[in-house]
Formats: C-alpha cells, sequence, structure tokens
C-alpha cells in the first residue's frame, strides 16, 4: 500500500501578522505577560536585588574612578611643567629625577601612571635614559608608552630603534624602525624611519630588505632630504649583492 505524505499548512501572512501582534492587538495577553513577569520578581527579589545592585555598584565605581582619574591628570599637569623645561634644556638628570623642589618624570610615572599626563612622562623619561645610555631601562620606558598622535607615537617606536641598534641587536632595531614607518605613514618623518630600517638591515646583511626600504624612499618619498642618500646607499647595496 502506499504511503501517504501529509502536508503541513504553512502559516499564512496573516496568521504571522496576528502572533507577532498579540500584545498590541490583545490587551489581555499584555496583562497576562506583566502578570508572570511580576511572579518571577517575586519569587526571586532576592537575585533581582543582587543583580541591579551589583550594576549599581559596578557604574558608580566606573563613574568614581574616572572623575578620580581626571583630576590626578589635572594635578600631574601641574607637577610635570618644571620637568618639560628641563628636558627642553636637554638637563637630563633633572628631568629624569627633579631638582628637589619639583618631580622629575621617574615621580610623575609612579605617582600618576594611568593619567594622561602619566603616559607622556613615560615617554620623556625612555627618551632622557636613551640619551644617558641606559638603553634596557629606556626600552622598557618607551614599550610602556603608547599614543594615538601621529608624530610621537612614531618617534617612541624610532627611539626603540635606536636603543636596540645601540645594543647590537639588529634585528629588533629593524623591526621597530619598520613600526615607525609603519605608523601613520607621511612625507615629513616617515623617510628616516624607512633609511634607519634600511641601514639596520644592512647591518644584518640583509641587503634585499634593505634595498626595499631604499625603493619605499625613492619611489614614495621623491623631494625629501632622503631620497638622494637613498639612492646613492640602493645602488651600493645593489652592486654588493651582486658580488
Amino acid at each position: 500500500m502506499a504511503s501517504r505524505r501529509y502536508k503541513v499548512k504553512k502559516p499564512t501572512q496573516d496568521a504571522k501578522k496576528d502572533s507577532s501582534q498579540d500584545f498590541i492587538e490583545n490587551p489581555e495577553a499584555l496583562v497576562e505577560q506583566f502578570s508572570k513577569t511580576e511572579d518571577f520578581v517575586q519569587k526571586n527579589k532576592n537575585l533581582v536585588l543582587g543583580v541591579l545592585s551589583g550594576i549599581l555598584v559596578v557604574v558608580a565605581g566606573i563613574l568614581g574612578y574616572n572623575y578620580y582619574i581626571q583630576g590626578q591628570n589635572q594635578t600631574a599637569q601641574n607637577d610635570i611643567w618644571q620637568a618639560q623645561f628641563y628636558f627642553e634644556q636637554d638637563s637630563l638628570e633633572k628631568t629624569l629625577n627633579g631638582d628637589g623642589l619639583n618631580y622629575g618624570m621617574n615621580q610623575i610615572v609612579e605617582d600618576y601612571g594611568p593619567t594622561k599626563v602619566g603616559n607622556l612622562a613615560q615617554f620623556y623619561a625612555g627618551v632622557s635614559l636613551l640619551k644617558k645610555g641606559d638603553y634596557n631601562t629606556a626600552i622598557e620606558q618607551l614599550k610602556a608608552f603608547s599614543s594615538s598622535d601621529l608624530l610621537i607615537q612614531a618617534r617612541a617606536y624610532s627611539n626603540i630603534g635606536d636603543a636596540y641598534m645601540e645594543l647590537g641587536n639588529y634585528t629588533e632595531a629593524a623591526n621597530y624602525y619598520d613600526k615607525a614607518a609603519d605608523y601613520k605613514p607621511n612625507k615629513f618623518i616617515t623617510p628616516q624611519y624607512l633609511f634607519k630600517a634600511a641601514l639596520a638591515y644592512e647591518k644584518q646583511s640583509d641587503f634585499k630588505t634593505a634595498i626595499s626600504r631604499y625603493q619605499e624612499v625613492i619611489e614614495d618619498y621623491f623631494g625629501s632630504s632622503e631620497y638622494q642618500d637613498a639612492r646613492k646607499y640602493k645602488a651600493r647595496l645593489e652592486a654588493l649583492a651582486s658580488q
């Protein structure tokens, strides 16, 4: 005997509409749903109150922390100006450790680390340590710094590269010079970082990659102060690579 197939009748568009508009067109359904919600709240009152209390505590904590950080940032702004002056005067010891009356960058980092000013102080401290020849500590400070600024973040990467170059770690130096060059490229400073990267790759005898960095300066940054040197250094490396 042949088996029968029973087709399930699909709900019509009107049926779907009726189902989706139950709460609008049927006040009794809406009242019933509210009753169920009220019953749930009554039966789980402690749970609901606990969840609400937890949310309020978290929100209050976030607002309180943000208010505290804003106040700390303003205080740090008042404390950093003298250390910035010493930095501009190339007075490295006073930049880092203060003058006995005013904070140096190290103290500002310690006291105001989470603030924007504390973050900036890490950059100043890193550059000062680099100039003093304390390369490993300079790298630590500069790696801890972060910014969305067009110039200063790229400079931080480049300074890390400089520190690694001084330490003879040409692989990491090239890596950070590439980071500097790749960070928001522009015609003003990017050629400098590409040139530094090329020199770091040359130190590793990676002539192919070094040539590619010079080529990027030649192709993309015509008119830069590095352009003519890039052509000259590229030709020299191509001659060495062909030997």
